[in-house]
């Protein structure tokens, strides 16, 4: 048995697994590790929220290895701690989305991935913190207050989904689920020095919801500290259910088996960069990006720098994406605006977009909606030459924590709360998969930055497998860990 919970908590998720399953660690010590850890840093950090008590979750970690001792095991997360992020339904923890109008509200119903997270034995331990509503990706609420990044406390952890992230760098979860519908899942895994995955469109499924066949932009998926746990954590989620009718099959999704740093020999990589200077980008972001693409490169991949012959104007696409965000954000905003104080207690973010989306004419949706079309077809001729597009998970370095976004970019000025992130549309607005795998710090060594990988339509297991190989060059980055006060 280990007894240094930091040896315990350092551990991989797999290997967490396999130590549960072969009796080196009980399931009461590896809870007891993560309390300890939780306890001795999320109070700095404020990752997780709505905890449940010490004494209820070793309880459970007790009954969770009087199981294993009977021959009984729920699945690969059995005793596993395991947070679920606050945009999702967990029986038993409050569903307040960060709003100060839903504080209170408890949920009737587990979410599907939260169905399916227990169903595989974890044990839910909390939830993690996110931007008011999901909006953004700087996480900060009025109700649990502001997330700070694990490698510097002074800066932003990104969000939406910012608790998870940091609570992964810092070794509070083994591996984390999260959403994303613009960057969620990427722009904090970049910001963290972590790997999170945006999954095909319908790919994890998604229960309860008011409605189902508009609203597919924001999905769910998986974080974690290395592909292999990510692969993991996405086999657990992804899978079609009746409940979601847009959903999928997870066949293709999940890799068998692991390639080598040679598999990326002759992988065609187009490197979108800045879209001709379309995206406004802070100093060396591109340059710490095109790290992570040399040593691909190094491995015999053949990366081409795109300057044009995008195939889409990428003002159009912006212009395409305000209307289907603010629509579909409005639309879950709309049923908390007639609550009593709701213009008084929401975020000036989550005012705009509902104020913009109202009396918005179905004709200026449906000419957003073949704009995308368009804009998909194109994303296809850019695939049918490269096997994966290539852009900055962000656009800016992690920014002041006290500072709700950035106001402006390399002297461009951002004309609403979340330009700054426009990088991460494209494989939102395509349903393509995309991965942010870790490049490389600043010149500091303080800020880690992201590198976004587009896959193939419905390629989720290919995306993985080049990432699993990239995994393998940039290993010195990845070993890194984010300092701990105190130690």
């Amino acid at each position: 048995m280990q007894s240094n919970p930091d040896d315990i908590t350092g551990l991989t998720a797999q290997a967490l697994s396999s130590a549960i399953h072969d009796r080196k660690l009980s399931c009461r010590e590896v809870m007891q590790a993560y309390l300890t850890r939780i306890h001795r840093l999320n109070p700095g950090y404020n990752a997780l929220i709505h905890l449940a008590a010490d004494d209820d979750l070793l309880e459970q970690a007790n009954a969770r290895d009087a199981q294993l001792a009977r021959g009984e095991s729920m699945g690969w997360m059995h005793g596993i701690p395991h947070a679920i992020k606050n945009t999702a339904h967990v029986l038993g923890f409050p569903s307040d989305f960060g709003c100060p109008l839903l504080q209170g509200v408890m949920p009737q119903h587990d979410q599907i991935i939260a169905q399916r997270i227990k169903a595989a034995g974890a044990i839910i331990i909390g939830k993690t913190n996110i931007p008011e509503l999901g909006l953004g990706s700087h996480t900060f609420n009025k109700i649990h207050g502001t997330t700070l990044n694990a490698w510097d406390p002074s800066v932003s952890a990104g969000g939406s989904s910012g608790g998870a992230a940091v609570a992964l760098a810092h070794r509070m979860l083994p591996v984390a689920d999260g959403s994303d519908f613009m960057g969620s899942l990427r722009n904090p895994a970049g910001w963290n020095n972590v790997f999170g995955l945006r999954p095909s469109q319908g790919l994890v499924p998604r229960w309860p919801r008011v409605e189902f066949w508009l609203h597919q932009l924001a999905i769910e998926g998986p974080m974690a500290r290395n592909v292999g746990d990510l692969a993991q954590l996405l086999a657990t989620q992804a899978g079609a259910d009746m409940r979601d009718p847009m959903s999928l099959g997870s066949a293709y999704a999940v890799p068998t088996c692991w390639p080598e740093p040679s598999a990326l020999k002759g992988l065609r990589i187009g490197w979108l960069g800045s879209l001709n200077g379309h995206l406004a980008l802070e100093p060396d972001v591109l340059a710490v990006c095109e790290q992570g693409l040399e040593r691909m490169t190094a491995a015999g991949a053949l990366v081409e720098p795109l300057s044009s012959g995008f195939g889409f104007d990428p003002e159009a696409v912006w212009e395409a994406w305000l209307v289907w965000r603010r629509a579909l954000t409005a639309a879950n905003v709309r049923g908390l605006i007639k609550l009593p104080r709701a213009r008084e207690l929401l975020e000036a973010k989550t005012l705009w977009e509902y104020d913009q989306a109202e009396g918005l004419p179905n004709t200026v949706f449906e000419t957003a909606s073949e704009a995308r079309s368009v804009f998909y077809y194109a994303m296809l001729g850019l695939l049918s030459r490269f096997a994966v597009l290539a852009l900055p998970v962000a656009q800016v370095w992690p920014f002041p924590a006290e500072q709700p976004w950035p106001t402006t970019i390399a002297g461009r000025t951002m004309d609403t709360y979340h330009r700054w992130m426009e990088c991460t549309i494209y494989a939102t607005m395509a349903g393509l998969p995309a991965i942010s795998v870790p490049a490389g710090f600043d010149v500091t060594g303080r800020w880690p930055m992201g590198l976004q990988l587009i896959g193939q339509p419905r390629g989720d297991g290919a995306l993985l497998e080049v990432a699993a190989a990239y995994e393998v060059i940039v290993m010195d980055i990845l070993n890194r860990r984010p300092p701990v006060p105190g130690m």
